[in-house]
């Protein structure tokens, strides 16, 4: 299990987990069946995850409840504490560090995870390069790194169907994918960009999956008025997360890399 010295855990007990969100449905899909694999190759039912950046634990507080280790590093303590209250009133175990993505070295022991969470977090780190390295210390052999990252293209879509024209065209243009001074994320990745680091960091890159392909699209008032419409979104969702066309428009792009 991961380690750190004189850091508290936060405790509860008891959960009942649910249908997970049609915005996440095709990240969890990736991440049961690498964690169904983990587990019959190590032997062990509980597993230890990091979750760098892992916020308020919208994925750390479900990965717990299915009675894995869970550690969030983060670096806003308010984030921490609302986790802390997430943790208890779901009745589980998750443990919170502050501290950036870069710093997993000096926060973590080595060799301690089976599972690294990096969502929505190479978009703003200084180095990608130093945080993946940084991840890749943390996994045992066979562990794996979980990376979502916001799409460059999904980005230009979405702002020409909001009318913003020049921004769209600026995304497309711009190495980092942002489209200007005031885009709030700092930058994005095409696939092959995500495929390139994780290589270069001593990953083998899996399949990679496009999420939100549809759901950003849609209105909101077609899912939540109908019966049926989210399962039967979320069913579109996960045909269209690996077709070779649609995965490479999504929002968000999602990939497992496993360490040898």
């Amino acid at each position: 299990m991961c380690g750190e010295r004189g850091e508290p855990t936060l405790r509860a007990e008891g959960v009942t987990t649910g249908t997970p969100a049609v915005r996440t449905a095709v990240v969890w899909d990736a991440l049961r069946s690498m964690l169904a694999e983990r587990t019959a190759a190590t032997g062990r039912e509980s597993l230890d995850i990091v979750d760098a950046g892992g916020g308020t634990g919208g994925f750390a507080v479900p990965l717990a409840a299915l009675g894995h280790a869970v550690t969030v590093v983060d670096p806003s303590p308010d984030s921490l504490a609302a986790l802390e209250r997430r943790a208890k009133e779901k009745g589980v175990d998750v443990r919170g560090l502050q501290g950036d993505a870069a710093d997993l070295g000096e926060l973590l022991d080595r060799d301690c995870a089976d599972l690294v969470l990096c969502h929505s977090v190479l978009e703003y780190v200084e180095d990608p390069i130093s945080a993946l390295t940084a991840v890749a210390t943390l996994l045992r052999r066979g562990g794996a790194v979980s990376v979502l990252a916001a799409n460059p293209v999904g980005s230009a879509i979405h702002r020409a169907l909001s009318g913003q024209f020049d921004e769209a065209v600026a995304v497309l243009a711009d190495p980092g994918g942002t489209w200007g001074d005031r885009d709030p994320t700092p930058r994005r990745f095409a696939a092959d960009t995500l495929v390139e680091l994780l290589t270069a960091t001593g990953f083998v890159v899996g399949a990679i999956h496009g999420v939100r392909v549809f759901t950003d699209l849609v209105p909101s008032r077609l899912v939540d008025g109908e019966p049926g419409a989210a399962q039967a979104l979320v069913a579109l969702e996960q045909a269209a997360s690996t077709h070779p066309v649609l995965r490479d428009i999504a929002t968000q792009l999602h990939v497992l890399g496993h360490r040898n």
